[in-house]
């Protein structure tokens, strides 16, 4: 596990909400603009029992617990999960999609991208699917994606925070256009919390 901290989810349909988050070491996919690049990295310093994360989960005034990465679906979550739900937690999972799902979730955002082909299970079962928008080519991407869900899911786009004032005009546009879409903002990071 890399941290353990209660904030708010900044992103997606739970924005706003206020959540405990579980973020899990590694990744495979290592986007070159992602903004948490602390944790594609594993080392032993970083392992920690189920029973402390738990002993954490329980002092956060909030049901609404987030797994997310790095990519966490390299471990099986079968075991966390099963402990969260004892503690009636809403459990929200935050993934490219490249890795077996494991574990119970009551909610799955869906990410993918393009450095890392995800797999296709994550069209049936994704409750949310959010494409990282950085040029105008990443439409075409996103609709290629969402041609692909077998459930109805939530649409978000979401500007790449480095180039976010080039490309929110054109996510803008496109959505006014394709009302299917929503835009998604990391308002965490506007407001500057964790």
């Amino acid at each position: 596990m890399l941290e353990c901290f209660y904030s708010i989810q900044g992103e997606g349909t739970h924005s706003g909400k206020p959540a405990f988050f579980i973020r899990l070491a590694g990744c495979n996919v290592n986007c070159h603009w992602c903004d948490v690049k602390e944790s594609w990295s594993v080392d032993d310093k970083q392992y920690i029992s189920i029973n402390q994360i738990m002993n954490k989960v329980k002092k956060a005034k909030t049901n609404f617990v987030v797994i997310t990465g790095g990519e966490p679906l390299l471990y099986n979550l079968d075991l966390l999960t099963k402990e969260l739900k004892k503690l009636n937690k809403k459990i929200h999972l935050e993934t490219s999609g490249t890795q077996p799902l494991s574990g119970s979730f009551d909610w799955i955002c869906f990410s993918p991208k393009k450095f890392k082909k995800p797999l296709d299970e994550f069209y049936k079962v994704s409750d949310e699917l959010k494409i990282v928008v950085c040029n105008r080519s990443d439409f075409k991407w996103a609709e290629s994606h969402a041609q692909l869900l077998k459930k109805k899911s939530s649409l978000f786009l979401q500007p790449e925070w480095s180039v976010e004032k080039k490309v929110n005009p054109l996510i803008f546009d496109y959505i006014k256009e394709n009302p299917k879409w929503k835009l998604s903002l990391q308002i965490h990071k506007l407001l500057g919390v964790d």
